[in-house]
């Protein structure tokens, strides 16, 4: 369990203590009434004890004392869980809290008998799913009620809100299997419940989905002393009034994450122990009245939006024990006044913006510090000395930074370290040998640095506590003895990628475990052994075995031996045979750029949990399953490309689906796009190219909100692509290939019109296209530790794409987040080129080559500032190339080759560094780079092309065309040439000669011919 989560509970605990009702106790138990004892028997008959209904390690069975003496059962005052009125007799306290109960509770239950009731604690059982009773609101003299975490189901009971003498109310919810709450409290409403409920001092509901506003009418309720509305749901702005209850001691808001809000100025007189924000909305800056809490021992605001810098008065907090400000927004300099805080346990303060520089920890009282976390901080320079001094140190993490040095001999003197975490620095040296006198480390992680030299891992199996053991990705050469030591540490974790190995190691023998395993990037050549698959059966969670030149399987398993596998990594070897049949648990199955074969198997179908599945570049053929599209609401990733899969696409996409990517790329699909694509509203990319799929363009997957890339180039696409149904179509659409197809009519200048994502495109914090799924595992601590540790993997997968530029292909082994292209080359378009394409300013390649695109090249092209590549090749373009292009200073490419382009080539920037064939097949071109000299002649016209097949395109009309004979005078003698020309020689025309200015003058003549 976190220790975060056991000090809320100590202070609520604490809390209780001081508001709970007490009765004075006697040596003599006052007598039982009959009813009562009767009504409690009753009562015990309707659960079984469950030794897993209860969570506590204190629990017990309580109801192993209610039993009848003599016949009797008036005794029940001496019985566990019950507490009398020493006058009345009558039971007035029931707890039977962590009593292992499984079973449910009816409104016909005789607990509601107990009328004189006024404290009733269930907690900690299991009441299998049922609801509370409406009839609770019958026990109205009840001044304590706790039902937390008992498996209560549904809707919270608006009787609750009629038992106004209530004191404590306890709700505290449990989630299921797909992180939702178990109990709700939307009739009534939060202030529905609240507010007849003026005497409460104790309000937990965390956990319950309210889906609601924060009340005001909590901050009415001026005997409040704990507040707990931890993952409730809430959203809106937080009534800064509650900061101000006169009595409130713990305000926890916790993981709310649309709750807003900002912090108040904190009065003198506050008596707040505890304030919990993390995870939350708030905003603005920790205001310097903050250090006026001098009450306060637990801070924690992290995760949240607070920017500004770390006021100095934080430093009077002399009480505080729990300081949590990591994953926010300050910057500057951490205090020194922090050097106050002499009873600071634990400091988390990573992953903010304060300045570069040395480990922000001031030298001072620092004594009792146990948890120092400093991660992804921009931290530089070496480990400072004063470290040496926080000799009660147990946690260190100073992950992800610039640190520099060697580790330290002074390290081994933090005897009590139990997780050291250097990872992600750029520490040098060799790990020395004397790191083993730290005897109670479960923890060294040592990954990710420039650490070198030959590494013997017996020499950290002398660490008696070892679990997790991170060497990967230094310059180390691991090496290992054929120890067959009984007493060798059992890991859990064990971390070698990139360490030079060239066999698997023999100490995989005898860990039996193991849930973490990673030898990626290693040089390991074998098959993989027999005996690795009987390595820890029970416990392996995750195996990364990518990046070697594995060849196979010395024996290929029947069954797969590792029955919890959540995470299998294969990708980037040498294997051979078919596919492994793995566990429903699997989330991530990668087996890419391997020499695999056959289909794959019907048994996918059975593992719900995938998230992502990756069989890319491999020989795997048959259909694709329809359950990849149907069974699994979990999956993300379907990258099924580059193999020689065949039949249709699954037509079975659900409403359900969650797929963010789909690559079904270079195989041999046929048939149409499936409309039940339709259904997947979280696709952001989706690629299809390089199969033999039939079909008109899908303007209908223009309705999926978050779609950016779309390849659907090398198939066999066909006819207009016509005009959207609205202006609301790919609305983020950044990337489309529908090149070597078969589409024809005019470029689609309405959809190009409506493609806003390639129109503003931050530059600002570049990303790259990927799925960032957060694998979450559960694993065991050392001897020290003595818990389970929550632990968790970001699979980080990137998309990826291919793209012909300039006549090659380019593999995108990343897509960046600012990369816009459009390539709509090699089909039958016509017409002109649309001036819009000058709106899309975030635009980087454009290529419409190989097509029957007349007219002139847009002067418009000129405001794509951000184009790198540039082809129009191939075409039937004439008349001069627009020296606005020439302001393109990011254009590396540029194709207009094969077209009827005229006139000098521009010159200057760019256009200075394209070579010849930039412009091959243009008779009309001259001037540098072509040899061809543009002086101060007159161009002579091409002779008339010869029009054949579907080259032939008339204008509408006959073109009344006077060719300039004389300029100096701007006297003009004109021959009129009465026949029918084609549009594209008339533009060539009047591109190369101008026009006189007796015929600008005849133009605004109104409607004469001469």
């Amino acid at each position: 369990m976190d220790s975060c989560l056991y000090l809320r509970i100590y202070l609520i605990l604490c809390c209780f203590n001081l508001i709970i009702l007490t009765h004075s106790s006697s040596s003599t138990q006052p007598s039982c009434h009959e009813n009562e004892s009767k009504a409690l028997l009753q009562f015990k008959h309707n659960f079984v004890i469950n030794k897993f209904a209860s969570f506590d390690p204190s629990a017990s069975q309580k109801l192993e004392s209610w039993k009848q003496l003599d016949g009797k059962s008036n005794g029940c005052c001496s019985w566990d869980g019950i507490d009398c009125d020493y006058d009345t007799g009558h039971v007035i306290g029931l707890d039977l809290s962590s009593s292992f109960l499984h079973g449910s509770i009816n409104s016909n239950s005789s607990l509601f008998t107990l009328v004189h009731l006024r404290s009733l604690n269930l907690a900690d059982n299991d009441f299998n799913f049922s609801e509370i009773p409406s009839r609770i609101g019958h026990l109205s003299r009840l001044t304590s009620l706790n039902l937390s975490k008992s498996g209560f189901f549904g809707q919270i009971p608006s009787e609750i809100s009629s038992l106004s003498k209530l004191v404590i109310l306890d709700l505290t919810s449990e989630i299921d299997l797909y992180s939702e709450s178990l109990l709700k409290l939307e009739k009534p409403s939060l202030r529905e419940l609240v507010q007849n409920l003026t005497n409460l001092k104790v309000l937990n509901l965390s956990m319950v989905s309210i889906s609601s506003s924060v009340p005001s009418v909590l901050s009415n309720i001026s005997s409040l002393t704990t507040l707990n509305l931890e993952g409730c749901s809430l959203y809106g702005e937080f009534p800064m009034e509650i900061f101000r209850l006169p009595q409130l001691q713990i305000l926890n808001a916790a993981w709310n994450e649309n709750l807003f809000g900002s912090l108040p100025e904190f009065q003198s007189n506050s008596r707040l122990k505890a304030m919990i924000f993390q995870g939350t909305g708030l905003y603005g800056k920790l205001p310097s009245s903050i250090g006026r809490l001098e009450s306060l021992v637990y801070l924690d605001l992290s995760l949240t939006s607070l920017s500004g810098t770390l006021p100095s008065p934080l430093g009077n907090l002399t009480w505080l024990s729990f300081l949590y400000l990591n994953d926010c927004k300050f910057s500057g300099q951490v205090p020194s006044s922090l050097a106050n805080l002499s009873q600071l346990t634990k400091f988390i303060i990573g992953r903010n913006n304060f300045d570069a520089g040395p480990l922000p920890l001031p030298p001072g009282k620092l004594l009792k510090l146990t948890h120092l976390y400093a991660t992804q901080m921009n931290l530089q320079g070496e480990i400072p000395l004063l470290l040496a001094n926080l000799t009660q140190l147990s946690v260190l993490s100073i992950r992800a930074n610039n640190l520099v040095g060697n580790i330290p001999s002074w390290f081994m003197n933090l005897t009590q370290l139990t997780s050291m975490d250097l990872s992600l620095n750029h520490f040098h040296g060799t790990i020395p040998r004397s790191i083993t006198q730290l005897k109670r480390l479960d923890f060294l992680i040592l990954h990710s640095n420039c650490f070198t030299g030959i590494v013997e891992l017996d020499m950290f199996m002398k660490l008696p506590n070892l679990v997790s053991l991170q060497l990967g990705t230094n310059n180390l050469t691991v090496l290992d003895k054929n120890s067959t030591n009984g007493t060798l540490p059992k890991l859990a974790i064990l971390g070698l990628a990139s360490c030079n190995l060239v066999k698997f190691r023999s100490i995989l023998r005898f860990q039996d475990e193991l849930q973490l395993l990673n030898i990626n990037n290693n040089k390991i050549r074998d098959e993989i052994p027999t005996w690795v698959w009987n390595s820890s059966k029970e416990t392996m969670e995750y195996v990364n075995f990518g990046k070697n030149f594995l060849t196979g399987f010395e024996q290929q398993p029947t069954v797969f031996p590792w029955h919890f596998l959540i995470v299998f990594n294969l990708r980037s070897n040498k294997l051979r045979g078919s596919l492994l049949d793995l566990p429903p648990s699997t989330v991530i199955y990668d087996a890419s750029s391997n020499a695999l074969t056959g289909a794959i198997p019907p048994s996918i179908c059975h593992k719900n949990s995938l998230q992502i599945l990756d069989l890319s570049n491999n020989n795997l053929n048959g259909s694709i399953p329809p359950c990849l599209a149907s069974s699994s609401e979990d999956l993300l990733i379907l990258n099924l490309s580059c193999n020689s899969f065949h039949g249709s696409i699954p037509s079975t996409f659900t409403t359900n689906s969650q797929l963010v990517m789909i690559h079904l790329g270079q195989n041999q699909l046929q048939g149409l796009v499936p409309r039940s694509l339709a259904n997947c509203a979280m696709l952001k990319c989706l690629i299809l190219q390089n199969n033999q799929i039939e079909d008109t363009f899908p303007s209908w997957l223009g309705a999926l909100p978050k779609l950016e890339l779309l390849i659907l180039g090398s198939n066999k696409f066909h006819g207009n692509i016509g005009d959207p149904k609205n202006n609301l179509m790919f609305p983020k659409l950044r990337i489309i290939d529908l090149s070597c197809n078969g589409f024809s009519g005019n470029l689609p200048t309405k959809y190009i019109r409506n493609w806003n994502g390639m129109k503003m495109i931050n530059k600002k914090n570049l990303t790259y296209m990927r799925s960032n799924p957060e694998i979450p595992f559960k694993v065991r601590g050392g001897p020290t530790t003595n818990m389970t540790l929550p632990y968790s993997i970001v699979w980080s997968y990137n998309y990826s794409m291919r793209v012909v530029s300039k006549g090659t292909e380019r593999l995108y082994e990343r897509i960046q987040s600012a990369l816009v292209v459009v390539d709509l080359s090699n089909n039958t378009f016509i017409g002109d080129i649309p001036k819009s394409f000058g709106i899309l300013s975030g635009l980087q390649l454009l290529n419409i080559s190989n097509n029957k695109l007349i007219g002139a090249i847009p002067t418009s092209l000129a405001k794509l500032t951000a184009l790198e590549s540039l082809d129009l090749s191939k075409n039937l373009l004439s008349g001069q190339i627009p020296l606005q292009l020439t302001q393109l200073t990011f254009l590396s490419i540029l194709n207009v080759s094969h077209n009827r382009l005229t006139g000098p080539i521009p010159r200057g920037k760019q256009f200075d560094t394209f070579d010849n064939s930039s412009y091959d097949g243009n008779l009309g071109l001259c001037g540098f780079p072509l040899s061809k000299s543009c002086g101060n002649s007159i161009t002579s016209p091409p002779s008339l092309p010869i029009f054949r097949g579907h080259d032939l395109e008339f204008s509408r009309g006959i073109y009344w065309m006077v060719i300039a004979l004389g300029y100096g005078s701007g006297l003009a003698v004109g021959l009129v040439i009465g026949t029918t020309l084609t549009r594209r020689y008339h533009e060539w025309f009047v591109d190369t000669f101008g026009r006189g200015k007796d015929f600008q003058k005849k133009k605004k003549s109104k409607g004469r011919r001469t």
